[in-house]
């Protein structure tokens, strides 16, 4: 079953998404890619994930202006905010629904342990997926000299190879959880400075009195 979430199949999507260029402002195209069957729900959440991330990367952008309004900036820095928790949330539903799937499958009792989930590869390749594309935009660019694009074809080139590499890492722990030998658990990032019941600025601003951070 773990097949149809292969790394394979979720480099294709993710290259697939960002070749198009109403995304990830429309994800309608991108989910009629989405693969049917019993892991359904994760493809959903690889979905959500990689939307997230590419809106990070394009907000990540915008907060680098230097000629923008401070409010703008501050607008753009709590869309960061927003959106990278949204990604973390989306990368644990992944895990959710992976370790629902195999929960009674049977496992070694001395299966190796992996430091790193599923979703959390699954998230990393998403990265990579934008990192390789805009990389690849730089080296197209008419506007910059040949020195430019012959350095950034040789970063693009070693971000396909981490990405590989990564690749065939999250490819061995669902062999591993398939055959027994290996599991992961799901690590909950518990990002406590958007709660507002835990963040203790936010929670002074409640309260009327002022607040400090790291209090």
């Amino acid at each position: 079953m773990l097949h149809t979430v292969r790394s394979a199949a979720i480099v294709a999507f993710h290259d697939a998404c960002l070749a198009r260029a109403d995304w990830p402002a429309d994800e309608t195209a991108a989910r009629a890619l989405l693969p049917t069957g019993p892991l359904a729900d994760a493809w959903s959440w690889v979905l959500v994930n990689h939307k997230f991330n590419c809106s990070l990367w394009n907000e990540e952008d915008l907060a680098r202006r230097t000629q923008a309004a401070d409010a703008e900036i501050a607008t753009n820095k709590r869309n960061i905010d927003r959106f990278n928790q949204a990604r973390n949330d989306a990368m644990e539903r992944i895990d959710d629904a992976l370790l629902r799937t195999t929960a009674e499958w049977p496992r070694s009792a001395d299966a190796r342990l992996s430091s790193e989930t599923a979703g959390a590869m699954i998230d990393r390749m998403s990265i990579l997926s934008l990192k390789i594309h805009h990389m690849g935009l730089q080296t197209i660019r008419t506007d910059v000299d040949e020195a430019h694009r012959e350095t950034t074809r040789g970063k693009q080139a070693q971000l396909r190879v981490q990405r590989e590499d990564l690749a065939a890492c999250y490819d061995r722990l669902l062999d591993e959880v398939a055959a027994g030998t290996g599991r992961f658990k799901i690590y909950r990032q518990f990002k406590m400075y958007n709660d507002p019941s835990m963040n203790p600025v936010l929670v002074a601003e409640r309260q009327g009195r002022p607040g400090t951070a790291g209090g």
